[in-house]
């Protein structure tokens, strides 16, 4: 076994995040430590406010903590300055949004590319691994329609292939359902679980969804920012 196949993909060491609020300060979460194992299914699940997107933007390099460490694909991150960081973020993680988050004024393709064009990767490996992506995600027909021709699923299915075709190491989805009705959902699980199952990647989710949930290899409850229970499955 390789060294970076025996090493967490992510592991956080009494890890505290405050912010301002009104005046007020804030515990978003309060000492957590976690390690999440590479090539899973991991849920980060809570009630709203428990700090569950907190928790992703800290593992995604989005946001930094007040204490504690964060060490994301044998990094230590909070060591790294902002330029390394920022190109750290890029190659090695890969986010999908509740609210999609595409940019409206360019298609599906050009979403899709996006990503490859700020790695700097040369214009014909761009294009072949675009086509590849829309193919794989289904919407090779509309690949010229913009974000406001796409259904709600479309949307989500451009994301993810956004996120995916970096091929990072993790890729990050916060309530990546929440917006989909329940066969539309389905199917979007059933894409990740597959690309899961191709490129060896590690997904961790925040999620409501008791579908989503139900396809938990590990899964991390916290309440008002700490972690109150840790249940895993069994290695896939």
């Amino acid at each position: 076994m390789s060294e970076d196949a025996g090493r967490p993909a992510v592991r956080l060491r009494d890890v505290v995040k405050t912010y301002e609020d009104d005046g007020l300060k804030v515990t978003a979460i309060d000492g957590i430590s976690l390690e999440i194992q590479r090539r899973r299914f991991s849920m980060i699940v809570g009630p709203s406010g428990s700090g569950k997107t907190t928790l992703l933007n800290l593992i995604g390099c989005i946001d930094t903590p007040v204490s504690g460490s964060v060490e994301v694909n044998g990094e230590a991150v909070g060591a790294l300055r902002d330029d390394r960081l920022t190109d750290f973020r890029a190659r090695n993680i890969g986010f999908v949004f509740q609210n999609f988050s595409l940019m409206p004024v360019l298609s599906a393709y050009e979403n899709i590319e996006y990503p490859l064009l700020l790695l700097g990767v040369p214009a014909r490996e761009r294009r072949q691994r675009t086509l590849a992506m829309l193919d794989s995600v289904g919407l090779a027909a509309q690949a010229r329609h913009r974000p406001n021709q796409l259904s709600g699923g479309q949307k989500q299915r451009v994301a993810i292939a956004r996120a995916l075709v970096k091929r990072p190491e993790i890729v990050l989805a916060d309530e990546p359902t929440a917006n989909l009705d329940s066969r539309t959902g389905a199917s979007i699980i059933e894409l990740m679980r597959a690309e899961q199952r191709e490129q060896a990647t590690t997904f961790i989710f925040s999620t409501h969804d008791p579908q989503l949930m139900s396809f938990a290899e590990d899964t991390f409850v916290i309440r008002d920012g700490k972690l109150i229970e840790h249940r895993a499955g069994a290695m896939p």
